[in-house]
C-alpha cells in the first residue's frame, strides 16, 4: 500500500470512527437505557437456583471434599470429540447454582453458539449470574443481538475485550485504520477460553463457539480438544477471570459505540428467535444434556482422578508495554517443562511457526548429549484453516527436521479414524460405507457422500480463523485450499503437550509467536502419569498411518546432492522469497506389506521401503504446487512477527 493510500484509508477510518463516537453523555443515557430493560423476575426461588442434578457437578463438590491443602484432589476428563464438549458445556450451564463465567475468543450466532447463549440466558432466568466476556476481533457479529443482551436480564452481563474504535462490529476501514494507527494494540488478542461453572468445575481448551469447533459444520470442523477440570485448581481459574473481567480493556457492550447508538434510536430490542439450520440435532443434544445416563457414561465414567492442577494463564497486564512480572507467565511455564524433557517431548500445534526464542529452545534440547526426541503432530496443507501460515511451517521443513530433531506429522483432510462421529457428519447425504471397527468412512476414507471421490473440492470460505486479524478475512486468504476429493474435512485444532509421559498439557497456547507476543493464552498442567498417558495416546491416535503423512527427507539423489542441499539451505534463508524448487523433505505414506506390518520412523533403515513419496502437498489441487506454495512463503515470510 502506498504511503497516500495508507494515509487516505487511515484519515476515513479515523474520521468514520470520530463521527460514529458517542458523547459520555450518549453513552451513559444508553447505558441507562439499557439497565431500565434489564428483567429482574426470577423463574426460581430455591437456594440452589433450580440447578438441574448433575454428576458432573457433583465431580467439583467430590474433590473439594476429598482435597486438603497439602493433597489436593481434582478430577480430569480429556474433551476429544466436540459433541461431548458441547455436551459437558450444556450440562454444567443446567446445573449451575451460583455464577457462570465465559470468556472466549470467538463467538458466533450459528447453531451451537445460538444453543449456548439461549443456556445462558436461562440461567440468567433462573437466578444464576452470568458473566460473558468476548475478545472483539470475533465476537457476536450481530449488532440486534449484542444490543438484545445487554438489557435481557439483570442476572446477564456482557464485555467486549480490546475493541477498536469502541465499536463491536467493524468494517474494512475500520480495519485497515486499527492496523495503520494502533497495530500492536489491534494484535493484542485475548485468546483465553474458558467456562466456569461455581468456581469448582471449569473447562478450557481450543475451542471456541462456532459450529466447527462441535463437528457440525457441513464443510470443514476442527478435530479439537478441551480439558475439564472439577476441584480446587477452578478457583485459579475463577481469579484469572476476574482479572479480565474488571480489565480496562474489557467494556460493558452497552457503552460501545455502535451497540449504544442502536440503544438510543430503538431502545433494546427483542432477542431475535432462533433459526436452527439443524432443529432436530439441536433438540438431539439438548435432550442428551438432560440424560443422567448419557451424561455419566460419556463424561463422568471416563474423568481421571488427578492430584495436584495447575492453570497457567496470562493476565491482561500482558498487552501493556511494561508487562509486570507475572503478568504472562504461560510461556515460561511450558519453555521450563520443555527444557526438563528427558526422553520425548510429544506436542500437537495448529500452526508449526516459532519465534527466535522457541527455535534456540529446541536446538539447545537437540544439542544434548543424549537429546529427548521432539514429535509434532500439525496440519498439513490440505487440512489447515490457514494457507498462509503453513507456507511459514513448510519453509523451515529443513531447520526443524536437520537442526532441531523433529518428527513431524502432518494431519490428513480427510482422516479414517478422528474422533468424530462420522454418520453425524453428513446426515442429508447418502449413508456412509461402515468401515472396520465399526467406523464410518466415505470412498477412499473421505468423510463424505458415496462417489465424491471423482468430484473436486472447492475452496471453503472461511469467515475467521484464529492467527490472523480479520482484516485478512476476505477473499482468497480465507478460503480453504481446492483439494482432488469432495467430502467433510478436518483440520487440527488441539494444541497440547506431553512431557516424558509424565506430565499432561492442555490449552489455547499454539505455540507460535501470536501467542507468546500478543494472544493471551491459558493452559492446564497436570502432571500425573495415567493422564498424560492418555494424552499422549490420543495424540497418537492422530499420527497414525489413516490420520496423518510423515514428513521426513527425501532419499538422496545420486549426483549433486550436497549441491542440492546446500542451495536449498541459501534459498529458506532469503527474508522473502524461497525460490528453490527441491526441498530437503517431503511427505510420505505408509504402504504395509509383508516386510513392513507396523510404521517405522523416519531414521529406521528401512523407512523408504515401507514408505511412499506422496509430494509435498498431496491431496491438494493447486496447479503447479512448489509455485503455488513459494508465493504464499513470499507473503507469508513477512508476517512471522504477528504469526
Amino acid at each position: 500500500m502506498s504511503p497516500l493510500l495508507r494515509g487516505l484509508v487511515l484519515s476515513l477510518a479515523l474520521l468514520g470512527g470520530a463521527c460514529a463516537s458517542l458523547s459520555d453523555t450518549q453513552r451513559n443515557r444508553a447505558a441507562s437505557i439499557a439497565q431500565a430493560a434489564r428483567s429482574q423476575v426470577i423463574d426460581c426461588s430455591a437456594a440452589n437456583a433450580c440447578a438441574q442434578p448433575s454428576a458432573l457437578r457433583a465431580l467439583g463438590d467430590r474433590a473439594q471434599s476429598e482435597s486438603t491443602a497439602q493433597a489436593p484432589r481434582h478430577y480430569a476428563l480429556i474433551l476429544d470429540r466436540g459433541q461431548d464438549a458441547l455436551l459437558a458445556r450444556l450440562n454444567l450451564m443446567r446445573s449451575a447454582r451460583s455464577r457462570i463465567d465465559l470468556q472466549t475468543y470467538i463467538f458466533d450466532t450459528d447453531d451451537s453458539a445460538r444453543l449456548v447463549l439461549d443456556e445462558l440466558l436461562a440461567a440468567a432466568r433462573r437466578g444464576v449470574q452470568v458473566r460473558l466476556l468476548i475478545d472483539q476481533l470475533s465476537a457476536i457479529p450481530d449488532l440486534r443481538i449484542l444490543a438484545a443482551l445487554s438489557g435481557a436480564h439483570q442476572n446477564l452481563q456482557i464485555r467486549i475485550y480490546n475493541p477498536s474504535f469502541g465499536k463491536a462490529k467493524l468494517n474494512y476501514l475500520d480495519y485497515a485504520g486499527s492496523v495503520l494507527c494502533c497495530f500492536r494494540r489491534f494484535n493484542q488478542r485475548m485468546h483465553t477460553k474458558l467456562i466456569l461453572v461455581d468456581n469448582a468445575v471449569g473447562i478450557t481448551g481450543g475451542r471456541n463457539y462456532q459450529d466447527d469447533y462441535y463437528d457440525w459444520d457441513a464443510q470443514y470442523n476442527f478435530r479439537d480438544r478441551d480439558v475439564l477440570v472439577a476441584g480446587p485448581a477452578a478457583g485459579e481459574m475463577g481469579a484469572n477471570f476476574e482479572a479480565f473481567w474488571n480489565a480496562r480493556r474489557s467494556v460493558p457492550v452497552e457503552r460501545l459505540n455502535d451497540v449504544g447508538r442502536k440503544l438510543l434510536k430503538e431502545g433494546v430490542p427483542a432477542m431475535p428467535v432462533a433459526e436452527f439450520k439443524r432443529p432436530e440435532r439441536v433438540a438431539a443434544v439438548s435432550a442428551e444434556a438432560n440424560d443422567a445416563e448419557q451424561v455419566r457414561e460419556r463424561l463422568v465414567a471416563p474423568a481421571m482422578p488427578v492430584g495436584a492442577v495447575k492453570y497457567v494463564a496470562d493476565l491482561p497486564q500482558k498487552h501493556r508495554r511494561e508487562r509486570p512480572h507475572g503478568a504472562a507467565p504461560a510461556v515460561p511455564e511450558l519453555k521450563a517443562l520443555i527444557d526438563a524433557a528427558r526422553s520425548e517431548v510429544l506436542i500437537q500445534t495448529p500452526y508449526l511457526v516459532m519465534s527466535d526464542a522457541a527455535q534456540d529452545l529446541f536446538r539447545d534440547l537437540h544439542g544434548r548429549t543424549l537429546p529427548p526426541q521432539v514429535i509434532v503432530s500439525t496440519n498439513s496443507l490440505a487440512a489447515t484453516d490457514n494457507a498462509v501460515v503453513y507456507s511459514m511451517s513448510f519453509k523451515y521443513k529443513r531447520r526443524y527436521l536437520r537442526d532441531f530433531g523433529f518428527r513431524i506429522y502432518e494431519y490428513k483432510p480427510f482422516p479414517e479414524d478422528a474422533p468424530v462421529d462420522y454418520a453425524a457428519l453428513m446426515p442429508d447425504g447418502p449413508p456412509l460405507a461402515l468401515g472396520s471397527e465399526g467406523r464410518f468412512r466415505g470412498p477412499s476414507g473421505s468423510i463424505g457422500p458415496s462417489g465424491a471421490s471423482t468430484r473436486t473440492q472447492r475452496g471453503t470460505r472461511r469467515q475467521r480463523t484464529e492467527p490472523r486479524p480479520s482484516f485478512l478475512s476476505s477473499g482468497a486468504a480465507s478460503r480453504l485450499l481446492p483439494l482432488k476429493r469432495a467430502g467433510v474435512r478436518l483440520g487440527l485444532h488441539a494444541k497440547s503437550m506431553v512431557v516424558d509421559e509424565r506430565v499432561g498439557v492442555i490449552g489455547t497456547h499454539n505455540f507460535d509467536p501470536r501467542s507468546e507476543n500478543f494472544n493471551t493464552e491459558s493452559a492446564v498442567v497436570i502432571a500425573d502419569a495415567a493422564f498424560a498417558q492418555a494424552l499422549a495416546a490420543s495424540i497418537r491416535r492422530d499420527m497414525q498411518p489413516e490420520n496423518s503423512w510423515v514428513v521426513a527427507p527425501r532419499a538422496k539423489p545420486v549426483v549433486l546432492s550436497g549441491l542440492d542441499y546446500s542451495l536449498g539451505k541459501v534459498s529458506e534463508s532469503l527474508p522473502l522469497f524461497d525460490l528453490w524448487p527441491w526441498r530437503y523433505a517431503t511427505s510420505y505414506e505408509f504402504v504395509p506389506g509383508p516386510d513392513c506390518p507396523l510404521p517405522v520412523a523416519p531414521n529406521d533403515p528401512a523407512f523408504h521401503q515401507c514408505y511412499q513419496a506422496v509430494g509435498d502437498f498431496p491431496e491438494v489441487n493447486v496447479g503447479p504446487k512448489w509455485l503455488y506454495t513459494r508465493l504464499l512463503t513470499a507473503f507469508g515470510a513477512g508476517l512471522v512477527p504477528i504469526l
